[in-house]
């Protein structure tokens, strides 16, 4: 998630300190899951309401722990807000549009990718074709379009779709 992350802030002309951000704050963005129950994390099977709650927690923890460096305080909006939807539908404080910092809505749509494309211990991967799909439909409702636009450039430029 991380190299497309850079890529898009890259190709949509962010600063160079921006793209540093994004690049730290990618690769941390889920680390308020070690603050999850690994049963939860590796559960195969769909998460009861209980558990979803505690999945929908880690922004909030991995922006607690990483709020003590001072090096990440700049980025860590970027890590609270990675599940934020567009639409405003996403947690942890239903922002939506342009409210949601721009570097979230990257590591949104760089990490979705990354997700659905992988395999998981509930699921196969799906093929880089449907899961551009699926965010080409979800873009302005949990995807902001402009950045899905931009990762789809990547993508072809890539020869990857």
């Amino acid at each position: 998630a991380t190299y497309y992350a850079v890529k898009i802030a890259e190709m949509r002309h962010l600063p160079k300190k921006f793209m540093n951000q994004i690049a730290h704050m990618s690769i941390l963005h889920d680390i308020g899951k070690i603050g999850i129950s690994e049963n939860i994390l590796k559960k195969s099977e769909k998460l009861n309401d209980e558990e979803y709650f505690q999945i929908k927690t880690h922004p909030e923890i991995g922006e607690k722990i990483l709020s003590h460096i001072n090096f990440f305080n700049s980025g860590l909006l970027y890590i609270r807000h990675h599940h934020e939807r567009y639409d405003g539908y996403g947690y942890p404080d239903g922002l939506s549009g342009k409210n949601i910092p721009v570097g979230a809505r990257i590591i949104c749509v760089a990490d979705s990718y990354d997700a659905m494309t992988s395999d998981r211990p509930y699921r196969k991967g799906l093929s880089a074709e449907v899961s551009i799909l699926e965010m080409v439909k979800n873009a302005g409702s949990q995807f902001d379009p402009e950045v899905v636009e931009t990762f789809i450039r990547i993508l072809k430029d890539e020869n990857i779709f």
